[in-house]
């Protein structure tokens, strides 16, 4: 009979702990990056030249149908393989994307970008047309209106998706063991065939996921609601 052997974890609890700060690290860069350009994305679909809309539609819909597991892939294994060796273009490359924390970072950010353009799009069109017609009446301009009046206003509404992206972002990072970061999915791996202890391991690695990720709904339904301010 299979025997439960806890110590192989606590002993290996290192690999957990960085595993686990790391996917979050790539978690949060990803929607620092993700957010900038989701921003400019939504704010070019809803106001730039209709050729530059539909770019940007063409890229959300392209990024959100296909799995992330393919962006990373392509950008780690494929992208470096388009330069030959010793070209300009390959130095570019590796020095943009130097090891496989970085490209997944940027492999996340694009794929998360795509998402938040739908959500901030929403966001902007959800401000209502009186607070831009304040903005215009006090002599603003069209940047200074979407920097001082929609983003913040935009902010609020979309608060709870941009929770639950977050979200799902880090339980994506699982993904980068494809291309061995050392993340928490690789560290749960690692034990398990190191010392055959799988139950164990992805038992570990599943707890400490749905642990993390409780944690982080229940501190932004705090922030929500330290927020007290709506939008009518």
């Amino acid at each position: 009979m299979y025997k439960l052997r806890w110590e192989y974890i606590t002993n290996n609890k290192d690999l957990f702990i960085d595993g686990l700060a790391l996917g979050l690290k790539m978690a949060v860069l990803g929607l620092l990056i993700g957010t900038i350009i989701g921003l400019l994305l939504a704010f070019a679909r809803q106001y730039g030249p209709r050729p530059l809309r539909w770019v940007v539609t063409a890229y959300v819909e392209l990024i959100r149908n296909i799995p992330l597991l393919l962006i990373v892939s392509l950008l780690y294994f494929g992208l470096p393989q388009v330069f030959p060796r010793g070209s300009t273009g390959r130095d570019v490359v590796l020095k943009i994307l130097p090891d496989g924390p970085t490209t997944f970072i940027v492999a996340l950010a694009i794929y998360a970008a795509a998402y938040l353009t739908e959500i901030f799009s929403a966001g902007i069109v959800s401000v209502g047309n009186r607070y831009l017609e304040a903005g215009r009446s006090l002599g603003l301009s069209r940047t200074q209106t979407a920097i001082s009046i929609t983003l913040p206003i935009m902010f609020r509404t979309v608060l709870p998706s941009l929770g639950n992206t977050f979200i799902g972002l880090f339980k994506d990072t699982s993904i980068a063991v494809a291309i061995a970061v050392p993340e928490l999915t690789w560290a749960a791996r690692k034990v398990s065939t190191d010392y055959f202890r799988y139950i164990e391991a992805w038992a570990a690695a599943g707890l400490i996921y749905l642990v993390t990720c409780y944690a982080i709904a229940l501190t932004l339904r705090f922030l929500e609601r330290r927020i007290k301010w709506t939008v009518a």
